[in-house]
């Protein structure tokens, strides 16, 4: 267990005007359990970062001190373990085992330790593969996991586990919080970042919620934190116990299909599937991880070939894939599930005019498209930043944004909800309402099943289909 103390700590990135987070006084003490919360934005991935000593001082300016055991984190980095918002990250080695084991090499942990620890890690995370499973081949909640068990393994004193069931489905998302209560963690002191706050209250005895300004709003035991502030903290878009959304349908009948899947596979990463997705309507694509769903959103996006089968969108004799490339984004809009995959500038201005810049628009019209995205989706404070230094919901705002800016009819969008808050959540299914009553249409890969009760006219649900296993890489030693 691990004692954590900040006093008036504060950090901004560099060519940031606005600092992350600032003023932040807290004190953990040794095994307790803290859910940290706050709007997008707030600075809750940065303040994690910082606790296992991952913020160098080339990278930014910052303010105030950190502790772990009255160390700086830099120096304490053996008792942190952390499982970032993109487990792909975190991943190093070609072979599921080999990456769990990674870690506990470093630490020089015995030999004969070692394998037993890997495999009773995989096992508490319900990781559903051997350990020879190239990490290659994993969905992205499948790499959750094993992130996470990577940081199980090594049973450190403070385990800070940010968004830990993201990119899992539901049966996922309850394995890996019974493998937090199981694993030791709870011996350990914890602290969670986690959006779905009703499934997280169980795992944690104490919130603390930043103020997005700087400073702490609210500290204390969660149902005298809800009590006392539940109401200033939905305003300000944390997501309380209890929120519900309307339903928003579509105010009309859809219309003429604009992409259909006709017996489409993929080797190995998507068995047959046959669907159409409709102007006017939104099509919410569910179902648990490791059945294909994000590989179905790069093939309907024209971003992946098929194996067999085929994809015709908007009545083109020719497969998405086929198309030039300012066709394709000038039709459909794709939303990648790792928003930074799709970033390729330094500004986050520059990245919403690239797209209308290669569709030769006129500088006054790439300069309204850019204002009014940035204004819709929040992202105007964040013009001049750094698209990989964005919190990981701005970065999927910012991902949304870039596949609106060619005004494609059909939106191609993987998780598109992860990591809102409940301000940005609901301003992000309005929109996408807004959009489907234009006459778009809405492809939407998700385990958010408020997002899909919310705004989806249409569910296609994939079934995970066992697959013989890959053969199996080169080993390093035999476990």
């Amino acid at each position: 267990m691990s004692e954590v103390v900040l006093r008036g700590f504060g950090w901004r990135h560099a060519g940031r005007r606005a600092w992350a987070i600032r003023d932040v006084d807290l004190q953990i003490a040794h095994g307790e359990r803290v859910l940290l919360l706050g709007p997008s934005g707030a600075g809750k991935s940065t303040l994690l970062a910082a606790l296992a000593g991952l913020l160098p001082d080339d990278s930014g300016e910052s303010e105030g001190t950190v502790e772990v055991d009255g160390l700086d984190p830099r120096k304490a980095r053996e008792r942190v373990g952390i499982l970032f918002q993109d487990p792909q990250t975190q991943l190093v080695m070609a072979r599921s085992g080999d990456d769990v084991a990674f870690g506990l090499e470093n630490r020089g942990v015995r030999e004969a330790d070692i394998w037993p620890r890997v495999s009773d890690a995989l096992d508490r995370v319900g990781f559903p593969y051997p350990i020879t499973r190239p990490t290659a081949a994993l969905s992205g909640g499948e790499a959750q996991r094993l992130a996470l068990a990577g940081v199980l393994a090594m049973r450190p004193g403070l385990v800070l586990l940010d968004e830990p069931t993201a990119n899992l489905d539901p049966a996922g998302a309850s394995l890996v919080r019974e493998a937090i209560v199981r694993s030791g963690v709870s011996d350990a002191t914890l602290i969670i970042v986690e959006h779905r706050v009703a499934e997280a209250l169980p795992l944690v005895d104490r919130v603390v919620a930043l103020e997005p300004g700087g400073g702490v709003r609210a500290d204390g035991a969660p149902e005298v934190v809800f009590a006392a502030y539940g109401d200033q903290l939905a305003e300000a878009g944390v997501w309380v116990p209890g929120f519900t959304f309307p339903p928003v349908k579509a105010a009309a009948a859809a219309g003429a299909s604009l992409v259909r899947a006709e017996h489409l596979t993929v080797a190995q990463r998507l068995t047959p599937v046959s669907l159409s997705a409709c102007a006017g309507e939104v099509l919410a694509v569910t179902g648990p991880n490791g059945a294909g769903k994000s590989t179905l959103a790069l093939a309907l996006g024209g971003l992946l070939a098929p194996s067999s089968g085929r994809v015709v969108a908007f009545d083109d004799p020719r497969p998405p894939h086929r198309w030039r490339a300012t066709m394709l984004a000038g039709r459909i809009g794709s939303v990648f599930q790792n928003p930074e995959h799709q970033f390729v500038t330094t500004r986050v201005s520059d990245e919403l005019a690239l797209g209308p810049r290669r569709l030769g628009r006129s500088d006054a019209e790439v300069k309204a498209v850019v204002d009014a995205l940035l204004d819709r989706l929040r992202l105007t404070r964040l013009a001049a930043a750094n698209p990989y230094t964005l919190s990981g919901g701005e970065a999927r705002r910012l991902s949304v944004a870039t596949a609106l800016a060619t005004a494609p009819r059909l939106l191609i969008l993987d998780e598109p909800t992860f990591g809102q808050d409940r301000r940005t959540w609901t301003e992000l299914v309005t929109l996408l309402a807004g959009l489907r009553d234009e006459g778009h249409a809405v492809v939407a890969v998700t385990h958010d099943d408020a997002f899909v009760t919310a705004l989806a006219d249409r569910t296609h649900s994939l079934a995970l289909t066992p697959e013989p296993d890959p053969l199996p890489l080169p080993r390093r030693r035999r476990p």
